[in-house]
């Protein structure tokens, strides 16, 4: 993992072009016809509308890459803008469901879609851990990198310096949130967590932080056009939200754990339950049973 690193802005050329292409992709549908024009439609100005998210978020970094030395709390107040309008442009509504915490920490959350994203980023003030991959993208790594988001090589084996890493990021007082799960699910259960980068709460004596969120369609069920996961590829599902009807997604912050005095064992075991069990109570709490 490395910590983000001031980068070359891209001309803007690219970045035009980028958002041309890719409005273009998001907007070619599987199919035409009369039958699916309202879906088009509504498409389209989502299309509309994430574009122009995106170009704010360019303005944002292109803020933070000519200010000297910015400050941390400023660069959140921006991610935090940032993620709003893009959810916004989405039509996805973020409902916490209890008090957000404001301790520092390092925030755990379950995965279930590259929404999770904006969503966490909306209401947690926090930076991001993320695979290194995204820091090589065309304008949106170096929004990333701008954003002092940290990066992740997977398969890199090094876990003890990634942890290392973030630990002096934790100590130096800013939050980060990661997805202990190492992928992403369908949403309905919580899979095996993984401990390792837990090691950086725990040297640098931070709080951990779990929550836990889900995506609820107009019916009160688990929306199953949200999550990213499988065979599907990215484009595939930003046209699938794109087509969505309007979803609500529900956040629960569940109590922090300590981990002082505990192992890293012990507290992979407590994370575990109590991200297990917190996922059970969001779903009892905004999931409604189908009608007979």
């Amino acid at each position: 993992m490395q910590k983000s690193n001031r980068k070359t802005a891209p001309s803007a050329l690219t970045i035009s072009s980028l958002l041309s292409e890719t409005a273009k992709q998001l907007r070619q549908p599987a199919t035409y016809s009369k039958k699916n024009l309202a879906t088009q439609w509504q498409r389209s100005k989502r299309v509309v509308n994430l574009m122009a998210a995106i170009q704010t978020g360019v303005g944002y970094a292109w803020h933070i890459s000519h200010t000297s030395n910015p400050d941390n709390q400023q660069i959140i107040q921006l991610i935090q803008k940032f993620c709003k309008k893009s959810l916004k442009s989405l039509g996805i509504e973020v409902t916490a469901l209890e008090p957000i915490p404001t301790h520092h920490a390092l925030w755990a959350s379950n995965h279930i879609s590259w929404l999770d994203i904006p969503v966490v980023g909306s209401i947690v003030p926090t930076f991001f851990l993320s695979k290194a991959e995204i820091a090589n993208w065309p304008v949106i790594g170096w929004m990333a990198t701008t954003a002092h988001t940290l990066f992740i090589q997977r398969g890199s084996g090094d876990t003890s310096k990634i942890s290392e890493q973030m630990s002096e990021f934790l100590s130096q007082g800013s939050p980060v949130v990661f997805f202990p799960e190492a992928t992403t699910t369908d949403g309905t259960a919580i899979k095996r967590i993984y401990g390792n980068l837990l090691q950086s709460a725990m040297d640098s004596q931070v709080l951990i932080q779990p929550i836990v969120i889900c995506y609820v369609n107009q019916d009160g069920e688990l929306d199953q056009n949200i999550p990213y996961y499988g065979d599907i590829g990215l484009i595939d599902s930003v046209k699938r939200v794109l087509d969505n009807r309007p979803a609500k997604a529900y956040v629960l912050p569940l109590p922090a754990i300590d981990p002082a005095g505990k192992t890293r064992n012990e507290i992979t075991a407590i994370l575990q339950h109590s991200m297990v069990d917190g996922l059970a109570r969001l779903h009892q709490q905004v999931l409604h049973a189908k009608k007979p």
